[in-house]
């Protein structure tokens, strides 16, 4: 199965160029994120549904794989260490997760709650509990990287399979709260069927509709589009914007009986309307490509 990112891009690095982030795709759409640092050869993944990239990576690069960071527990998140315990391998490893998970984290050694910090190669990691997609969903900020899991994507969220809205919509404004310049890594490569669907809700966005021309062009060489920005999802992501009164009003079209009088009413309506797939027969022809 050819994976959606077949280009990869450099690695991420932070202010300081110490803490490299990099990108090791997995399955069909899943975006593992492996952190190293100039300073030692170990590395980190964050989460992922197998073992074997990140193994090939490490070996390619000359490091050893110390420790992984887990959002959530399902399957694609923590299938690296199911796999990394079947070889033998997960013994020994450092394993960060929720003190709260919704199942148990293979291998965990360290828990985490809201709040928290911890040190990763000399930098502060800080824990904040992202519920709403699953129930003990924790996000990690590293610097200015945000590894978020499957809460917020680019141009979009994860579905509500816990739930209820007000925690994905509380934990969404708690990240879009961080410094702009904030390196959204999400874990998934979603952007463009995201993106078709912000359009639909929201089709007098001017930053939308530049956003789209540069995504599209990403996608057409094959290169993956994220990381974003928190600045960019701001101004872009439906699923932040519900007091936008072009996407109240387009919701309201095609949800009659939604409540979009309030920001929760407003944001629950428009992740229903993204669940049913109105955007997805219309395809491209709608989307603002030509300047």
């Amino acid at each position: 199965m050819q994976h959606a990112v077949t280009n990869l891009p450099d690695p991420i690095e932070t202010a300081d160029g110490r803490i490299q982030v990099h990108l090791v795709p997995s399955v069909k759409d899943n975006l593992i994120w492996v952190i190293t640092s100039t300073d030692t050869d170990e590395a980190w993944a964050v989460d992922g549904p197998e073992a074997d990239g990140v193994l090939a990576f490490c070996e390619a690069h000359g490091k050893r794989l110390a420790g992984i960071l887990n959002t959530h527990t399902h399957w694609d998140h923590i299938g690296i260490n199911k796999k990394l315990a079947e070889r033998g391998l997960l013994a020994g490893l450092q394993v960060i997760g929720s003190a709260e998970p919704k199942d148990p984290i293979p291998g965990q050694t360290k828990q985490v709650r809201d709040g928290d910090t911890f040190e990763l190669f000399g930098e502060t990691v800080r824990v904040i509990r992202t519920d709403g997609h699953q129930d003990g969903h924790v996000s990690y900020v590293l610097n200015d990287v945000l590894f978020c899991g499957d809460t917020m994507f680019a141009g979009g969220c994860g579905y509500l399979f816990d739930g209820p809205p007000r925690a994905m919509l509380d934990s969404l404004l708690r990240l879009a709260a961080l410094p702009g310049d904030t390196r959204v890594c999400c874990a998934h490569e979603y952007t463009e069927d995201n993106l078709r669907f912000a359009w639909f809700v929201e089709p007098d966005n001017a930053a939308l509709a530049a956003r789209i021309r540069d995504v599209w062009a990403i996608r057409a060489e094959g290169r993956c589009t994220v990381p974003s920005t928190i600045e960019e999802e701001r101004a872009t992501n439906p699923f932040l914007r519900p007091g936008s009164p072009t996407l109240r009003a387009r919701v309201a079209e095609h949800l009659p009986d939604a409540d979009v009088s309030d920001d929760l009413g407003s944001f629950t309506s428009t992740r229903l309307l993204k669940n049913a797939g109105p955007h997805k027969p219309l395809g491209d022809e709608p989307l603002p490509l030509q300047p």
